[in-house]
């Protein structure tokens, strides 16, 4: 495929644009940094917290953890109760990026494991969801990255041909899926990293 067929481009939004962490809340919450890292890796795990990037609704979430760990319940509700707290903005060296990709005209869209019921929060936070010419947030397709289901759905819903796509993201398991289905995958390291990439792609200009 030539490079310069490559001419849409769909962001991952968390650790690529927005800088999502639930230690920037816990770190209020706990004076032992060992004792909240063994809460985030026991109680409140990535894979409890996947499960709502996946359509799970955060109200049975919080039951289910609190009968298992009714020792921890208030630092469970927290979780979602100050939500808000766990992200602490925009990554603003990948926002340049986008906001150059905007100005050349590039389509832009947005694939993002998330929960539907946490996401709205996040777009209302933040002006950059309005640069997307689209969007597919995981917890309302009841399906998440790196289900390739949902990198279909992202290609059929938005007529995408994915010989055209250049798909960013930092997790290294979404962009191998990406590939396997024809699109262009970028793993996200760093945003000059990134910027280079595109550069080459022929989607930016380089620098003099």
């Amino acid at each position: 495929m030539d490079a310069a067929m490559r001419d849409i481009v769909v962001f991952d939004f968390g650790g690529v644009l927005f800088d999502w962490n639930p230690r920037y809340l816990y770190r209020k919450l706990f004076d032992d940094e060992a004792a909240m890292e063994a809460f985030l890796r026991d109680v409140t795990t990535d894979e409890w917290n996947a499960k709502q990037d996946a359509g799970r609704p955060w109200d049975e979430a919080i039951a289910e953890l609190v009968q298992r760990h009714p020792e921890h319940e208030a630092l469970i509700r927290a979780y979602r109760e100050r939500w808000p707290e766990t992200l602490a903005g925009t990554i603003p060296e990948t926002v340049a990026v986008l906001h150059e990709l905007k100005n050349a005209d590039t389509p832009l869209y947005g694939l993002t494991n998330w929960s539907q019921e946490t996401f709205p929060i996040a777009r209302s936070m933040h002006r950059e969801f309005d640069l997307f010419d689209g969007i597919l947030v995981s917890g309302e397709e009841g399906m998440a990255k790196p289900d390739p289901r949902i990198f279909q759905r992202l290609l059929d819903r938005f007529e995408l041909p994915a010989e055209r796509v250049v798909f960013i993201d930092d997790n290294r398991a979404n962009v191998k899926a990406a590939a396997k289905l024809g699109l262009h995958a970028i793993h996200f390291t760093d945003a000059n990293s990134l910027r280079k990439e595109l550069v080459g792609l022929g989607l930016l200009e380089g620098r003099a």
